[in-house]
This record gives structure tokens, C-alpha cells and sequence, in this order.
């Protein structure tokens, strides 16, 4: 992991969307989205895929934690308070996870593209 930043595709989506949802300090995403994959196939048709995010800042109490919206969401992912941190780091990695597998997927399909002159995401 060391002189690593990002070998993924986009952690930082998925993290700020979170750090905004759960009153997480938005200025962390910058350590926070710094991510390693690891892909491999284990078997003929199996991968193992994982992401390690080495930096990443969270907490379930204090600060915009607090504030009522998005205490409530910390609160439906069971994370609201002390001794939650870790619950709510591995929701936060399992959503990059996904992610990156969901990017992945789309582009090796050849529908990223597609879906964006779907939903006029490519429009001048």
C-alpha cells in the first residue's frame, strides 16, 4: 500500500455521497477516497474482488453527526453514537465496493457510456 493513492475508478463518488448523508466532515474525502483494488480469479468462473481504503476518516458522534437529518441517517444504518465507528466504516467500504464492481461492469459491458446519452449527462 505505501506510495499508493487510487488504483480504482471512483471511490470518491460513493464516500462524499455518504459524508454528505451522514454529517461526515466533506473535507476528509480527499484522504479518505484514496483506495486499492485487488482483483483476482480464484476458480474458472469466480473473481475475488476487494478494496482496501487505507485512510478513511468517519465517525458516528459529534460534529454534523449531531444535525437532524443526517443523525437520522446514521441512525437507520444502526451508526448513530460511540461505538459505532466501525459498523459505519464498513457500510461506507461495502458502498465503494459496490461501486466499483457496479463501474467496472458497466464499462466492460460497454453501457457506461450508453447510459450517459441516455440521461443526457453528455449534452452540451
Amino acid at each position: 500500500m505505501a506510495g499508493s493513492s487510487n488504483n480504482g475508478s471512483h471511490s470518491a463518488n460513493g464516500i462524499t455521497a455518504i459524508f454528505i448523508a451522514t454529517g461526515q466532515d466533506v473535507a476528509n474525502v480527499a484522504e479518505s477516497s484514496s483506495a486499492l483494488v485487488y482483483v483476482e480469479k480464484v476458480n474458472r468462473d469466480d473473481y475475488y474482488f476487494s478494496i482496501t481504503l487505507p485512510s478513511l476518516i468517519v465517525a458516528t458522534y459529534g460534529g454534523g453527526t449531531g444535525l437532524a437529518t443526517q443523525k437520522e441517517c446514521l441512525e437507520m444504518l444502526g451508526c448513530y453514537g460511540t461505538g459505532k465507528v466501525n459498523k459505519f466504516a464498513e457500510i461506507v467500504a461495502a458502498a465503494v465496493l459496490c461501486g466499483e464492481i457496479s463501474l467496472g461492469s458497466a464499462v466492460m459491458a460497454g453501457d457506461w457510456v450508453t447510459s450517459h446519452d441516455r440521461y443526457g449527462r453528455n449534452r452540451s
